[in-house]
């Protein structure tokens, strides 16, 4: 019964909000100014599909579903209340280790987009066409922002307004640097592109080595954190399963202590995942 309730609130949320999950094609959905920060974490992670709207949409019917059926399945409000904060901001963590996960991953590539930036200008090749051959040459992750940039070369014409659209797809630090340099490089002349080139192939290269080999060190910080955190919860659902334990957390007593709990392991699990991150470069702006 408790999984018929889930699933039919969760179909007619679905249904309700179904224009703002899933626009149609060409209409430019509503979004705020306020959403903005949420609108760049999701191009950064590469869901730049979907909206604010939506992922505020999806927050809020997995906190209501997960809150009826913790609520369902132990007796206890604040049980469910401390569900209902930590279902709305999963997709949210979901969303930023996705794109925490894409940085690591990209970062590892531009050495290579570099040498192959190299091997076409040296061949003879100008820079938006050597730029557009790595929509076929260039590390598969990579290679879909290419061929765009390719499609509104050729659409347009408009080298700077298709090398910032492409920017703005990758949605990367790195990228950024690369792109910079090429943009300056078209605009001023000279001939020490490839020398360029090759010296920012070798720091992306360094600097992608060195922290893979801190973040392997700092993963065991981040690793406690989860554990510690999720640890004694699982513990008190178990605890809340048996009926006088739903009895004795659902006392006064039992409230303070469940919301305390959840206070305090929120602290601890900011301060620890704090210890345990790595500073990010910060984009380069236009």
């Amino acid at each position: 019964m408790t999984l018929l309730w889930g699933g039919t609130l969760a179909a007619g949320v679905l249904l309700a909000l179904s224009p703002w999950l899933w626009p149609a094609t060409g209409v430019k959905p509503m979004v705020s100014r306020r959403d903005g920060r949420t609108m760049k974490l999701l191009r950064e992670a590469g869901l730049a599909r979907i909206t604010p709207m939506a992922l505020a949409a999806l927050s809020l019917m997995m906190s209501v579903v997960v809150a009826a059926v913790t609520f369902l399945v132990t007796s206890v409000l604040p049980l469910a209340l401390v569900a209902l904060a930590g279902a709305a901001v999963a997709p949210y963590w979901w969303v930023r280790a996705r794109r925490d996960r894409m940085r690591r991953t990209r970062r590892s590539l531009w050495p290579d987009v570099c040498d192959l930036l190299v091997a076409s200008v040296r061949a003879g090749m100008s820079l938006p066409d050597a730029v557009a051959s790595l929509g076929q040459s260039a590390p598969l992750p990579l290679r879909p922002s290419f061929r765009r940039f390719a499609a509104d070369l050729a659409a347009s014409g408009h080298v700077d307004s298709a090398i910032l659209a492409l920017k703005d797809s990758l949605a990367d630090p790195v990228a950024d640097r690369v792109i910079e340099t090429l943009r300056m490089a078209r605009q001023v002349g000279g001939t020490e592109l490839t020398t360029v080139l090759r010296a920012l192939s070798a720091s992306v290269r360094s600097d992608a080595a060195i922290r893979a080999e801190v973040d392997a060190r700092q993963s065991w910080v981040r690793g406690a954190a989860v554990l510690g955190a999720a640890a004694p919860w699982v513990i008190l659902a178990l605890l809340a399963l048996r009926p006088e334990g739903a009895a004795a957390y659902a006392t006064g007593e039992g409230m303070v202590l469940i919301v305390g709990g959840a206070v305090v392991s929120v602290v601890a699990f900011r301060i620890m995942l704090r210890i345990g991150r790595l500073p990010e470069p910060r984009r380069w702006a236009r």
